[in-house]
């Protein structure tokens, strides 16, 4: 990072783990505390990424070939990171995303299909970044799902796969998080507070 950027954190898990709720909760701390915050989400978080986002999150499961909702997420994530998170970031601001270039790795890249290499390949060509910190928030793949269902958005695509996908991206998501520092795991099955303290404890130091 250079002198004067801003930083760079996500959150990272499965469907109904309570990652957008952490996402929030920090956003407000921080801007408590004085900081100027971006929070934003994938898929979307401009306005052409949500054109995109309904594409992606609504519909029946099999609409798209894992190769092709790659293909969508990263044009989404391309348009995301030109008109919300780099200008911010040149800014100074703190950008906190719900989800990334992560979820794209452990969805399409290693549960929807054996393409890893395709997504890693996409990434480095189109959008060249990683976040400064990710929080993965884990959670039991049952209850998540129960939450997630529950909620009635009409955004439930990723859901209706069942509770296996579920299990398989929490241990997708637990996986990618041995891969590299800038990573750390939160307990999610407690209480919303006492996830939120954890949170602001590992964020301090950035």
């Amino acid at each position: 990072m250079s002198a004067g950027r801003g930083r760079f954190i996500t959150f990272e898990g499965i469907d109904g783990s309570g990652k957008s709720t952490q996402a929030r909760l920090l956003a407000d701390k921080l801007r408590a505390d004085g900081a100027d915050v971006v929070l934003t989400r994938e898929p979307g978080g401009s306005d052409g990424a949500e054109e995109i986002r309904q594409l992606l999150v609504e519909g029946e499961p099999g609409r798209w070939s894992p190769e092709t909702e790659i293909l969508l997420f990263t044009a989404a994530r391309r348009d995301h990171l030109e008109r919300v998170i780099e200008p911010a970031l040149a800014a100074g601001k703190t950008v906190i995303s719900d989800r990334f270039a992560d979820s794209t790795r452990v969805y399409q890249g290693a549960t929807r299909g054996d393409l890893t290499e395709v997504v890693n390949a996409l990434h480095t060509l189109m959008i060249g970044r990683e976040p400064d910190l990710t929080l993965i928030i884990d959670m039991d793949p049952d209850t998540a799902l129960a939450r997630g269902l529950s909620r009635g958005s009409g955004e439930d695509r990723f859901e209706d796969f069942g509770a296996g996908f579920q299990k398989a991206l929490r241990n997708g998501f637990l996986s990618l998080a041995q891969t590299s520092d800038r990573f750390v795991v939160i307990d999610g099955n407690r209480e919303v507070a006492s996830v939120a303290k954890d949170v602001a404890r590992v964020v301090r130091p950035l």
